[in-house]
């Protein structure tokens, strides 16, 4: 079957706004099938340093194949770029934020070239010294990470990406930083800082302490001078300045936020507009491969990938559901397609062009990939697994095993014939596996919202959002759209009518509907009829067969309480989650959005949102619109 017929008009549609070559005027200038050949045969040219010459052909059409059966896709910006003059084929970057003008503005201009090329690019702030800290060099005092944040949000602002991404990027701050409390609000006023997703990293005294003594004062700490801090409750959060804390030394003449205070705000904040999100750091750091490189400080824009300075990740995704064969899963098949994965992103590392040098020094020394799946609620479906259930998680559990397996066997059987990563001394393959590896992290759970609308499955390892809805389409049209599982089971069963269909695609869920068996309501669930706690489980049980972290969206109802997004927060922690992101139901739609800014669709829910000028969400369901 030629590619071009294995694209649906949702795929296609997406491919012709955003993949396809254009001339200078605009046109599209390749067919998809030219796009999957394009992309494969750039990829395995790598093959040209390690075997003979009939391999690059033999891996051009293994790669051409499973990406246009869309099995397996390999992140965006390869699919844009590879073949390309200069194609930068990353998604995900971490540039470090130095506590001087020179650094802050040379990460300025290197986020500016890897966003050009396509990439998204998180940074920590925790290196800038607070607001009204002094400034040898000139005497004053310094305006704060904030006001630099801001610089580098509105070079993103600037940025077009091509004709098809804007800049997403990802800002993390330690919950220990003088302006914390800046941070946590910092995107509670519609506008704000709309192109990053952001994050408090929360390291594991935090969490003792908030068990043990969640009354006691909370203590933050200046980078530049090690000196710690309270924090008075008199505080006027948009403007307080270091010079208004109270030295941690002595007893505070009047009172102070406890750990319990500032935990209270960043729930709050999150209950009211999803942000900020949790990393919790000491646990990403237990899963630093490199640590005598130094300590992770930063994720990539979606959190699903840890990285150090420097580092950038090239990411690919299989879709479960295609495995489906029979009424069971075909494992043998999905093992091949898990180390042919690897493989096709070892290749994507020796043909990146990575823009900045230094970034391209770190890469090619450590070599990192993220390989992870996409269409696992599809198949969940398929095989009659309730995705909210003790059997969903044992199913999730397998996944994972078979992921980690297969792409360790993979990496390690790459390292006999190209060699282990260059940084492999010291790393803790070296130090505790004693294990050959091509590379240092090999595998991750992205969000893969463009990615999965191209395969027609399921995103990432998220239920669907609705099971029917209408996509708008250009021309002011509508086209209906109905998850493939339930309409193959709808039909089979006899239960398939326009009734039906309006009452899901108008957002009723199938458990509201009578007439439906309990055990199709059980089995065809959507985000918001799965429970906090099993969208936690879920997150859990894929994270601990998972190098990096986890791209997922833990729903709320919209009658949800900052309680429940507490006890989410603890649950996650408590299961060995590296973050947590929660969203309650329709909590950002009193932002104002005009019909007319509609040009862009969530990958989740299909609603049109306003096209996204970076890391914003969807104010319907939560998922990140990051470019």
């Amino acid at each position: 079957m030629k590619s071009d017929e294995l694209i649906n008009d949702n795929a296609l549609r997406t491919l012709k706004a955003r993949y396809l070559r254009r001339d200078s005027s605009g046109k599209i200038i390749e067919t998809p099938r030219e796009m999957f050949a394009r992309v494969a045969l750039h990829i395995a040219s790598a093959h040209r340093a390690y075997e003979d010459e009939s391999s690059v052909a033999r891996y051009a059409d293994e790669f051409e194949h499973v990406m246009s059966a869309g099995i397996l896709l390999p992140n965006s910006p390869t699919l844009m770029n590879a073949g390309l003059p200069n194609g930068m084929l990353s998604a995900c970057f971490v540039l470090p934020v130095g506590d001087s003008i020179d650094e802050i503005f040379e990460s300025v201009k290197d986020a500016a070239m890897i966003q050009k090329a396509g990439g998204g690019t998180g940074f920590s702030f925790d290196r800038l010294r607070p607001t009204g800290d002094y400034i040898s060099s000139s005497g004053g005092k310094t305006s704060g990470p904030i006001s630099f944040w801001r610089v580098f949000s509105e070079a993103t602002r600037a940025i077009q990406q091509g004709a098809n991404r804007r800049g997403a990027n990802m800002g993390m701050m330690s919950v220990e930083h003088p302006d914390i409390l800046k941070f946590i609000t910092s995107k509670a006023r519609a506008g704000e800082f709309e192109n990053f997703n952001i994050s408090i990293k929360i390291p594991r005294r935090f969490m003792e302490s908030l068990r043990s003594n969640p009354d006691g004062p909370h203590v933050v700490i200046n980078p530049r001078t090690g000196a710690g801090f309270h924090l008075p409750r008199s505080l006027d959060v948009p403007s307080y300045e270091l010079a208004d804390l109270a030295p941690a030394g002595n007893a505070p003449k009047s009172p102070v936020l406890t750990v319990q205070d500032v935990w209270r705000m960043i729930v709050n904040d999150a209950w009211a507009t999803g942000e900020p999100g949790l990393c919790f750091i000491d646990r990403v750091n237990e899963d630093n491969p490199t640590p005598h490189l130094g300590a992770i400080e930063a994720t990539n824009p979606c959190g699903e990938q840890p990285l150090l300075d420097w580092e950038a990740c090239n990411l690919a995704s299989i879709d479960v559901a295609k495995f489906v064969q029979g009424g069971g899963l075909d494992e043998q098949a999905l093992a091949r397609t898990i180390r042919l994965g690897v493989v096709m992103l070892d290749d994507v590392i020796d043909v990146n062009n990575y823009v900045v040098a230094e970034i391209d020094r770190v890469c090619r020394g450590n070599r990192k990939i993220g390989l992870g799946y996409m269409g696992v609620a599809d198949a969940m479906m398929e095989l009659g697994v309730k995705y909210d259930s003790d059997e969903g998680l044992a199913f999730a559990d397998r996944l994972g095993a078979l992921l980690k397996e297969n792409a360790l066997a993979a990496g390690e059987e790459l390292a006999k014939v190209r060699g282990s990563f260059p940084n492999w001394s010291g790393s803790t393959w070296d130090t505790h596996h004693g294990r050959a590896m091509r590379n240092a992290a090999l595998t991750t759970i992205a969000p893969t919202g463009t990615l999965s609308i191209l395969a027609g499955c399921s995103g990432g390892i998220e239920p669907p959002f609705a099971l029917a809805f209408y996509r708008h389409i250009l021309g002011g049209q509508e086209m209906l759209e109905v998850n493939a599982p339930f309409a193959k089971y709808a039909r089979a069963n006899g239960i398939w009518n326009d009734e039906l269909i309006d009452k899901l695609s108008a957002g009723r869920s199938l458990r509201e509907i009578p007439g439906i068996s309990d055990d199709a309501k059980r089995l065809f669930v959507t985000a918001f009829d799965v429970s906090f706690e099993w969208h936690v489980r879920m997150q859990a049980a894929f994270q601990k067969h998972v190098d990096g972290a986890i791209s997922k969206t833990i729903n709320l109802p919209q009658w949800a309480s900052p309680a429940d997004v507490e006890s989410a927060f603890n649950l996650a922690y408590d299961l060995g989650c590296k973050g947590v992101t929660v969203y309650r139901d329709q909590c950002r739609m009193g932002q104002p959005m005009a019909l007319e800014q509609a040009r862009a669709l969530c990958p989740q829910c299909r609603r049109p949102v306003a096209a996204p000028a970076g890391c914003a969400r969807c104010p319907y369901c939560g998922c990140p619109l990051c470019g």
